[in-house]
């Protein structure tokens, strides 16, 4: 039987099921909580429930968005002939910190993992070769026809088995449909088995900028 009331082992359970958080983590987070003003905790509430209710995915790429399209989408100061594939949103954020892309983005929603029952189909890869052909149509703007101008896919999925599996269907993929689009891998430099969420700017800097093509 736990000794703290309902309503807080309520709240040390849902914090322990944040990922990285034990149960004696979850524990000093809700006194925390508990210790902080109501004005704080009440703060915290609110931004969860206003991102639960703002955030998407953009119409586009897939990435976080509070609107139809995601702020990089939306940035006519962004090369659409580059696009960069990741696996998460979350993704993104260490490789804008690099500055050394300039393109767009397309999050994948994972990795390709059949022993975990996840399939080619449970990605968003026909979206990815949609947007390669040409036929991706979600009110794009005058200058965003002809396949977006895509000249190279950047395949930065993580660096695990998962994720060179998925790079490497990807890579068949693209050769079979769009043979004129460049594909290139990112570069050594970034330590096989870890996520990009991890990396520091400049490793992931050099391996994006030294990145090369999978032939």
């Amino acid at each position: 039987m736990s000794s703290f009331s309902p309503p807080v082992q309520r709240l040390v359970t849902e914090l322990g099921k944040l990922p990285g958080i034990g149960g004696r983590t979850a524990q000093r987070l809700a006194f925390h909580l508990l210790r902080a003003d109501k004005e704080e905790a009440l703060a915290l509430a609110e931004a969860i429930r206003e991102v639960k209710e703002r955030i998407g995915l953009c119409e586009i790429c897939f990435n976080l968005a509070d609107g139809p399209r995601c702020r990089i989408c939306a940035d006519e100061r962004r090369d659409p002939a580059a696009v960069c594939v990741v696996e998460e949103p979350s993704d993104i954020i260490p490789i804008e910190r690099t500055h050394e892309f300039h393109g767009r983005y397309h999050v994948l929603g994972g990795a390709l993992s059949p022993i975990d029952g996840v399939d080619p189909e449970d990605l968003r890869i026909a979206e990815l070769l949609t947007r390669v052909d040409g036929t991706h149509q979600p009110a794009l703007d005058a200058n965003e026809g002809q396949a977006e101008g895509i000249r190279e896919v950047v395949l930065a999925t993580n660096p695990t088995t998962t994720g060179e599996a998925t790079a490497l269907h990807i890579a068949e993929q693209l050769r079979a449909r769009a043979p004129e689009v460049t594909v290139t891998r990112l570069a050594s430099g970034l330590p096989v088995g870890a996520d990009l969420e991890y990396a520091d700017e400049l490793t992931l800097g050099r391996a994006f900028a030294g990145r090369r093509r999978l032939s």
